[in-house]
């Protein structure tokens, strides 16, 4: 009798896992990579394309709280589908209510190529605000041992997630084997991030698609704007609207101290030229994304305009690169009108229900 309850229990225990299985599966299949959307072919037509499995097995580790040191914290408490993969707060926090000192910033299109007239089409791409990350694989594997942020260490994370028998047969269908590594992790993670891409906005069907009813008369407006007498699109350029380079605005300049309260890129190259300096961040779903700017400490779109109006902040050195643009408040009203229809599609994503264990 003992042995026959000891078979039930084990068919039993067989049955559930299997039936786990199934509802993996299910709830997160296996999705070919999508076509770039409409406005966005060229940005990624030359990049490196995820593979299937490997961003399937991405999208659960993205939203696996297990990643973090005490489980409360996954890539998406900050990157949040519903605020175009960013965060409605100043600054991030991460684990134990650790309180970062900057904005967190979305992550779509990160995988597509900002190519301008002036760079070659393979430089390196660098990540984060300071551009301290050259990859998306290296880029991705930051936050997680950050000890304000996730506070995982990655030795721990191979330990952790090594003894999570259900996320094996997934390492096993992306690499070939079932051994976790830090490397393979990050291919997974970088391989989600790629299929999250954002175009087919009311800008695209306008500008590209011929569609003039596509865009309101004052977004059209406020396109002229944006690309001529305003020379937005001198930084944020192309398909993208990031020209992918650092530049200093006076953001967070302390004029009673004569310094930034954060230095920037300065951090990372110590050339003195990239004091306050800072990515320029791309424009798709800029709506979704408030509050603005490395710190979080503009609320909304109008407020950038606004101070981009007034010519920028900081020392005279950065004040002469923003020169006031003059703008009347009718043309500023134009100017958020045309950002407001950067918002596209192609990127949404909810979290799984169901996760490996």
């Amino acid at each position: 009798m003992l042995r026959l309850a000891m078979i039930v229990l084990a068919l039993a225990a067989a049955a559930c896992g299997g039936g786990h299985s199934a509802r993996l599966e299910s709830d997160n299949p296996v999705r070919q990579n999508a076509p770039p959307p409409y406005g966005m072919e060229e940005f990624f037509r030359q990049g490196v394309m995820p593979d299937p499995a490997r961003a399937r097995l991405g999208r659960w580790l993205f939203y696996d709280a297990r990643l973090s040191a005490d489980g409360t914290v996954s890539c998406a408490t900050c990157h949040r589908p519903s605020h175009a993969f960013s965060e409605p707060t100043p600054v991030a926090t991460g684990i134990n209510a650790g309180r970062g000192t900057r904005k967190t910033p979305g992550i779509i299109n990160l995988a597509a190529r900002t190519v301008l007239p002036d760079l070659p089409d393979d430089r390196e791409q660098f990540f984060f605000w300071d551009g301290r990350a050259t990859g998306l694989e290296n880029q991705v594997l930051g936050p997680i041992a950050d000890a304000k942020e996730m506070g995982l260490t990655h030795e721990t994370m191979v330990q952790r997630f090594s003894g999570i028998a259900g996320y094996a047969p997934y390492f096993r269908e992306s690499f070939g084997s079932p051994a976790i590594t830090r490397e393979r992790v990050a291919a997974a993670l970088a391989d989600y991030v790629r299929t999250r891409m954002s175009g087919n906005s009311a800008y695209d069907k306008w500008a590209y698609g011929r569609d003039p009813k596509a865009l309101s008369p004052e977004a059209q407006r406020g396109s002229e704007i944006f690309f001529f007498n305003g020379r937005c699109a001198v930084c944020h350029a192309g398909f993208n609207f990031s020209d992918g380079r650092f530049h200093a605005i006076g953001i967070g300049w302390d004029a009673a101290a004569q310094r930034f309260k954060d230095e920037g890129r300065y951090v990372v190259t110590g050339n003195s030229r990239d004091r306050g300096a800072f990515k320029t961040p791309g424009l798709r779903d800029v709506s979704k994304r408030a509050p603005y700017m490395h710190d979080g400490s503009m609320k909304s779109l109008r407020e950038v305009v606004e101070f981009y109006n007034r010519g920028g902040a900081g020392p005279n050195g950065q004040r002469g690169r923003l020169a006031p643009l003059r703008l009347a408040e009718e043309q500023i009203d134009e100017l958020v009108a045309f950002l407001n229809a950067l918002d596209g599609d192609g990127y949404q994503d909810t979290a799984p229900r169901y996760f490996p264990r």
